[in-house]
């Protein structure tokens, strides 16, 4: 459906403001994954414990601003297919952003403490950036701990907003809607 206001062409058709929406989405649950795959994981091939910290702090301090775009854009492109589909707003309210956040947090908050342990003298061990070992000092492993269920909450509610999202422009389709019609106006046939 297409209208002409004054010059101005509007239509029906959100096709930039969903591709958006989706690479938002996609580097969201994406550098997510990676992280928690592959950035934590590899300071186990570093022979100190701090350093595998370390390397791990540093990779997700340069990334965090490309995942940070990620979780704008998904914004963003959200809040716009928001006005033109209110079922949308429930992809937009969701607890994806405060994960990113707290992981984020929590990450530097590891990094924070091995650095003071290390200055104290205190020998930093441990297995990987979220793993301890069992010489790992215990405030470092509990925030270790936390930061290994905030970084698989992330990925599964990115995931979450992926899937909905792939759901509600299914039911965007013609097909559907007549359906959806149909069933609200004569149920049960």
């Amino acid at each position: 459906m297409s209208t002409t206001t004054k010059n101005r062409t509007t239509t029906d058709n959100h096709a930039l403001a969903q591709a958006v929406h989706d690479l938002g989405s996609a580097l969201w649950f994406g550098g997510a994954v990676m992280g928690m795959a592959g950035v934590n994981k590899a300071g186990r091939d570093l022979p100190q414990g701090i350093d595998r910290i370390r390397v791990a702090n540093s990779a997700w301090s340069r990334f965090s601003p490309v995942e940070w775009a990620g979780v704008a854009s998904t914004l963003l492109a959200g809040s716009r297919l928001t006005q033109v589909g209110g079922r949308r707003l429930a992809l937009q309210q969701g607890f994806a952003r405060t994960a990113t956040a707290y992981a984020t947090y929590s990450g530097s908050r590891i990094g924070k403490l091995a650095e003071e342990a290390e200055a104290r003298g205190e020998k930093i061990d441990v297995k990987d950036a979220t793993t301890p070992s069992e010489l790992t000092p215990p405030q470092i492993a509990n925030w270790q701990r936390r930061q290994r269920i905030a970084q698989v909450a992330v990925p599964v509610l990115a995931g979450a907003n992926i899937v909905l999202g792939s759901y509600l422009v299914q039911s965007y389709r013609t097909v559907a809607t007549v359906k959806g019609i149909k069933n609200r106006l004569l149920p049960g046939r």
